[in-house]
Formats: C-alpha cells, structure tokens, sequence
C-alpha cells in the first residue's frame, strides 16, 4: 500500500511509520520503502519493520528499475507500505514533462506498483468541504486509485462524525482516525528530521508511540485486506546488476575489523570503507549490495571516533550532517591525516555531499582532511532540486560524457576554492552552464547525490580502481 497525502506536513511518515510497527507487532513482515530521494524518514521505516528502509525513486534509477527494486526490496515479506512524498501528485518540476503525473511523484510510484493509495489527510480546519478535496484527489488520475482515508490530527468526536460524512458523500472509507498529539513531534533541522541514527533513544521511543498511535486508531485489518500490487516480474539482483560473476555461492561472513565494526567479505576483493555514524547517515542499502556484487569487502566505520579501517583500499563517504559534528570530525586528527594521505597516494574515494565538506580544508572554521582546495561553511540558503548532469572528465566512477541523474540537498556552501577539474556539468533553472564538484586524482567528490542502483557501472569501475590500488600497495 502507498501511503501519500494531498501536501506535505499532513503526517504521513507518522502513519506510514505507525503502520509498519503495528503490521510487524501482529505478526506480518512488512518492508519499508520510501519515494524519493529521501534519507531520513527511512531510518524510522527501518526501526519500525526491524529492516533496512529503502528508496523508490524514478528519476534517480528511471521508471524500468522501480518494480524490479520493489520486489528485491520485498523478498521475504507478505507487506510493503510506501510512503510518499510531499503531497501525492507532486514531482519533479519539469515544463517540457508531457506525461500525465508529475516524474517522480508518489502518484506516478503508485501506478508503476499497481498499488492502493491511502491518502493521508491532516484534518484541522476541515469540515464538510473536505469532500470536494478527496473528490479532486479520487478522480484527477484515472491511473491512481484511492483505497481509503485516514484522518490525521482530529479534534473531537463531532469533528471525526463531520468528516466521516464527507469522505462518505464520495465514496471513500476512512480506514482511521487519529488525535492530535504533539507528543509525537519527532525533532528536526534544517533539513528535516533528525535522522534516527543522531537521535538514538529518542528515535526509538517516536517508533514506539507513533505504532501505539496507530494500532489504537487504524483498522489494521481493513488496511491488509486493501492491500495488493498488480505488478510481478523478476526482481532487481545487483549481481545481474554489475555484470560481474555471479557470487551467490561464494565465501561471505561476517566478521570484526581493526576498528570493532562489522565487514561483510567476499574472498579475495578490495576492502571498501563507508563512512557511517550520526555525520554520515544518507545512503541507500543498494550501494554496499552492489559493492559486494562487485567483489568488494565492505566495512562501516565512524569517522567521529575510529581510524580508517587497515587495508582500506577504497573509501565512501556519503551524505549526512557533518555541520552539526564538525568539531568531533576534527578532533579525529588521526583519520583526516589517514584519508588525506590515502587520497594522496591515489586511492579511490566517492564523496557525496557531506563527503564532500569532510574533504575540505576547513568546515565552519573547524581543520578537515584538506583534500579538495576549498573551505565549507553553513550557508542561509537550502539548494535542493534534480539535476541532470553530464561527466566532464573521466573518474574513478564515470567517464567523460556520461549522463547521470542526481539530486542536490544541502545547506552549506564551498568558499574560497581553487579551480580544479570539475566533476559535473549541467544547465541551471536560468539555462545557464553550471559546474560542480572536483576531480583530484581518484578523488571524485560533489554535492550531487546519486543511486547506485541507477549507476551500476559506475560501482563496478570503483570496485577495479580499489583492487589495482589494493595491488599496487602491496607489490610496493
């Protein structure tokens, strides 16, 4: 079932959170998905279902890879709630999009699923003209179908008899009712809500009350029997995925690194680090999946407090939140010499967004790896939007030309930078040339996020990278 609403801040990640734990305390196994190239409401999903929250998004993997990603992220599972983005038929922002639903939008996910909407609706200030809304939302595409209603934020039991009534007068069911309760404000910043990761206990407890919330106000039963997808078809393998050999039988285990965190090992391949923690929480489950597929070994380490993992032959760094820990980042001497001479002797290393400003010289007067020849401050502005971008030069990870889809989503701002390769291209909102991000020897590192499901190549070729500088140390 997609969970959407007809705008944002109406509480759909409070009921699509709430269902999944409830679903799961009954018994189901649910999976979690998210539309967009949302990171955070995810980790809520993922502590709700007790597995990992995953992304379904259309412009950054393209329309043919949303199913495929749907089944492979519901294997095992007899539910999947989605929850949408923004309000139900909102996107990307296109004049030349001919198609009848906004690219990206939760109403386009819906329809690619086959799968029933339940429309969210935040009910202060609405009384019987509620029903003219759900009318417009019911019938403006045929290709979504509305499976019911679950009010939100209802203040008596004379306000939930009024707007039963109008979801009545057009048909719809309202499959719950819930009251308001500021108690399940979860905290945010900037760019929305804390991730879970950051708010450790307190993510849990948000978890813990938005499923009571909803086992206590939503027919869970009317919800399950709603459910069903139209789709079917093989689901997305990223062994298929990297072209590489098929790995499924080989040695994997899980093991303890220099630095007490878990790798996942396949025999032989380059040890890639990803940076994880409260700084670096934006990834997508389908990237370390791909790296494995790929021959990689794969480890999770903490810049706030570990050293760069021994034998690290490759690096990740995602995105995240490094301005709010720019002080403990620093304080990490040891690490941000490790990363800087690596870089130095040429080891790959993907940076996207918060990697990027880990890699700067300074962050809001704070010393980092001083990698990439700029400085990186907090700015008054959020840049956010898809971009379509074109590779300027060759990299570790793509080739000159290459067309790739990304998404900005930030509030700093690089100054003072010097005029290396730069690693992106595109045209701006004004049709102006833009250019982004820095190419330093294996060093690619940008603002743009990308999905490595959309870009499986690109993984396959880090993969190469890593295991020629893994050979070359060791012949040196």
């Amino acid at each position: 079932m997609v969970v959407a609403a007809p705008a944002s801040g109406s509480g759909k990640t409070t009921v699509a959170t709430g269902l999944v734990g409830a679903l799961r305390r009954v018994g189901h196994r649910v999976a979690p998905f998210k539309v967009g190239p949302d990171y955070i409401d995810p980790g809520y999903h993922g502590l709700a279902a007790g597995r990992p929250g995953r992304n379904l998004d259309p412009v950054l993997v393209g329309t043919e890879r949303v199913v495929p990603l749907y089944r492979h992220g519901a294997r095992g599972c007899d539910l999947a709630v989605v929850e949408g983005a923004m309000g139900l038929f909102d996107g990307r922002i296109d004049p030349d999009h001919s198609g009848p639903v906004a690219e990206g939008s939760t109403a386009q996910v819906a329809s690619l699923l086959g799968a029933p909407v339940l429309l969210v609706v935040d009910a202060r200030g609405h009384s019987q003209s509620l029903a003219a809304l759900l009318h417009g939302f019911a019938t403006f595409d045929s290709g979504v179908r509305l499976g019911g209603v679950i009010l939100n934020r209802v203040g008596s039991v004379r306000h939930d008899q009024v707007l039963r009534a109008a979801c009545e007068r057009v048909g719809l069911a309202v499959l719950g009712s819930l009251p308001r309760m500021a108690e399940l404000a979860v905290p945010s910043r900037h760019l929305g809500l804390i991730p879970a990761v950051e708010h450790g206990a307190a993510a849990t407890a948000a978890v813990a009350a938005m499923t009571d919330l909803v086992a206590a106000h939503v027919d869970l039963h009317a919800v399950t029997a709603l459910a069903r997808s139209t789709v079917s078809g093989p689901a997305w393998d990223p062994s298929e995925a990297v072209r590489g050999p098929d790995i499924a039988g080989g040695s994997r285990a899980s093991a303890e690194s220099t630095v007490g965190v878990a790798v996942d090992t396949v025999d032989g391949g380059p040890l890639i680090a990803i940076a994880g923690g409260s700084a670096f929480t934006f990834g997508y489950a389908e990237h370390r999946e791909l790296l494995l597929a790929a021959g990689a070994r794969v480890v999770v380490f903490d810049p706030l407090r570990d050293e760069l993992p021994t034998g690290t032959s490759g690096l990740v760094l995602p995105g995240g939140f490094p301005e709010e820990h720019a002080a403990e980042l620093a304080a990490n001497t040891g690490l941000l010499r490790a990363v800087a001479e690596s870089a130095r002797r040429g080891m790959p290393v993907h940076a996207e967004c918060a990697g990027l400003l880990y890699l700067t010289r300074s962050l809001d007067g704070h010393p980092m790896a001083g990698v990439v020849r700029a400085d990186a401050a907090f700015g008054p502005r959020l840049t956010l939007g898809y971009r379509d971008a074109v590779a300027l030069a060759d990299s570790p990870l793509w080739r000159t030309g290459e067309r790739v889809r990304g998404h900005e989503f930030h509030r700093t701002r690089l100054i003072t930078a010097t005029s290396d390769v730069a690693a992106w291209g595109w045209r701006d909102s004004a049709d102006e040339p833009a250019r982004e991000g820095t190419l330093i020897r294996n060093v690619h590192a940008s603002y743009l996020h990308t999905h490595p499901a959309g870009n499986p190549a690109a993984i396959t070729r880090f993969v190469r990278v890593a295991t020629d500088y893994a050979s070359s140390r060791a012949d040196g």
